[in-house]
This record gives structure tokens, sequence and C-alpha cells, in this order.
């Protein structure tokens, strides 16, 4: 899609509206201008805020480590004593799977001290 901007005062512009929406940008984004053989080019720029992530560029705390290892250790140990699910490689196999065991547990119904009618 090709546009005429008009430049305003202190070299200010407004993008069109469908030219944000193709480039998915929307108030309050940054945007990267560059000169590049002889025009502007604007692309959509994705900035972190470090004040969000104050350890983004930090490895974990040790403590953050011991909760990591001991949940690990855990996960490790529940799949040495089989205590994890089959995976399954869509829901109908799964639901089958479901079905079956059912079976195997409706032969075990309940006996119950109903009187007989």
């Amino acid at each position: 899609m090709t546009t005429i901007v008009k430049i305003q005062r202190k070299g200010q512009m407004t993008l069109p509206t469908k030219l944000r929406r193709l480039a998915g940008i929307t108030d309050g984004d940054l945007v990267q201008a560059t000169f590049q053989h002889g025009k502007i080019v604007i692309t959509p720029t994705l900035v972190i805020d470090r004040s969000q992530f104050p350890t983004a560029d930090d490895e974990y705390t040790p403590a953050q480590r011991r909760v990591i290892d001991a949940r690990l250790r855990k996960a490790d140990a529940d799949i040495k004593a089989g205590r994890v699910s089959k995976a399954y490689s869509d829901h109908a196999e799964f639901i089958a799977d479901l079905h079956k065991a059912a079976a195997k547990f409706s032969g075990k119904a309940k006996t119950t001290n109903r009187p007989a009618k």
C-alpha cells in the first residue's frame, strides 16, 4: 500500500490507520526510522522495559534454583515410579483409552444391600 503523508511542524507526520493496522502498530508503540537507499523506512520495534523485568539479564537466584531443582527431582522420581500418563497422538486415542479403562471397571460393580423386588 502506498499513501502520501504530510509532514507537519517539527517533522511530525500521521501514519494512516490502514498502514498502522497492516504494520501492527498501535498507540504508544515504538518504531525505528532508518534511511536506506534514498528512502525512509519505518519499522515497528519491540523494546523491553527493563524496569518491569529487573532480573531479565541475570541467571536464577540461588533460592529460585533450589526450587527449580527440587521440582525437577520430583518430576524425575514420578517418571521412574511410573506415575505419569501415556502420551497420546490425538484426542481420539485418549478417548479410546478412557473407554477401555472404563470397561475394566464396569465389571467390578459395587455390591449393595438393596432388598430384592
